[in-house]
């Protein structure tokens, strides 16, 4: 016996009924799978431009951090520069003050002639001539005759030779020298200079050291002392 019009009907339903589960399902299937995979993009992504993101700031707080250190060690080479330049200024001051005092030492005849006295032995000394040509101050032409013989007997006690010592009276020494003298031998070949400014600048370039020691004390950047 067939079947009737109706269960055709009831088994056609329950096929379409079936196929639309299956395909329900499996809408549902491909629905989740798509959001998974979705999820998993969104967080790949999520992370690779959080991942840009710290890196970027990684950067930019490097680079501020190394602006911040040049910008402080510029800072810390302009004070120190600047420190530097006003203790130089200072010693340049208490140099050009001496340089101001020197003319006092002619003050005081007697000191001044046994300063003459010494500074003449020593160019002696320099020179070891025998015939040598003294330059000096007009004002100071008497103290330094005065000075020369114990000057050159000096010389003479110590080197055995015999100075023949004569103030040049055509070329003074100018205003700019407070005093002492210039000598020379050979017809200028040979020259000392034994002026006061000259012994001031000698001495104070040789106690400079000691001088920045007393005045700012010790360096502690200093590795090696002489």
């Amino acid at each position: 016996m067939g079947l009737s019009e109706e269960d055709v009907k009831k088994q056609i339903d329950h096929m379409i009924a079936f196929i639309d589960q299956e395909a329900q399902e499996k809408a549902e299937e491909i629905d989740a799978k798509a959001e998974e995979e979705f999820q998993i993009e969104k967080g790949r992504l999520v992370q690779q431009q959080r991942q840009k993101i710290m890196e970027f700031y990684a950067k930019k707080e490097k680079q501020l951090e190394q602006q911040r250190r040049i910008q402080q060690s510029q800072m810390v080479n302009s004070a120190r520069l600047s420190l530097l330049k006003k203790r130089e200024e200072y010693i340049d001051g208490i140099l050009e003050e001496a340089g101001e005092r020197l003319s006092e030492v002619r003050r005081d005849q007697q000191r001044y002639q046994e300063l003459l006295e010494g500074l003449i032995a020593q160019g002696l000394f320099q020179i070891l001539e025998s015939d040598v040509s003294l330059r000096c101050k007009k004002e100071d032409h008497s103290v330094v005759k005065k000075a020369i013989p114990k000057a050159a007997a000096s010389f003479k006690n110590q080197s055995g030779i015999n100075a023949n010592v004569t103030i040049n009276e055509t070329n003074w020494l100018g205003g700019d020298t407070s005093g002492g003298v210039v000598m020379s031998a050979q017809g200028g070949r040979i020259r000392v200079e034994n002026t006061l400014e000259a012994r001031l600048d000698l001495i104070s370039k040789q106690i400079l050291p000691e001088t920045r020691v007393r005045l700012f004390g010790q360096n502690r950047n200093r590795k090696f002392m002489d």
